[in-house]
């Protein structure tokens, strides 16, 4: 939805996709949503393997909690105002992705279980990649 708006958005007489902030935007979400996709696929292949995926699992939701209400905040701003209105349905995916950093555990939450995976040795920052 932000992409087909930046280009045919104008501003100054030519499409805001031009500009190099809209660019980074657009850019920054594409790679997280891509991480997150992969984070998801890890923990969904360490489920199907029988393997312990709750370290995977948390590391998903904290990403993807937070990743998603910073990419929802972006479409926002390449709407501008209009993002804010009722009219555009990301007002709302803006309250309600909202509720994916609280629910099934806080992000405080994910955090505590990453890192004492991590500290007690059950998991390790090399995972795979040895």
């Amino acid at each position: 939805m932000a992409i087909e708006y930046a280009r045919t958005r104008e501003t100054f007489g030519r499409p805001i996709a031009e500009y190099q902030a809209i660019q980074w935007m657009i850019a920054d979400s594409a790679v997280e949503i891509e991480a997150l996709r992969w984070l998801v696929l890890h923990a969904a292949w360490q489920v199907e393997q029988g393997l312990d995926s709750r370290q995977a699992q948390s590391m998903a939701k904290l990403y993807g909690g937070v990743k998603a209400n910073e990419i929802v905040d972006r479409v926002m701003q390449i709407h501008g105002g209009m993002g804010y209105t009722r009219e555009l349905p990301i007002e709302r995916w803006y309250r309600e992705l909202r509720l994916l950093r609280i629910y099934e555990g806080t992000d405080e939450i994910q955090r505590r279980t990453i890192a004492r995976n991590l500290i007690k040795g059950h998991a390790s920052i090399t995972g795979a990649l040895g």
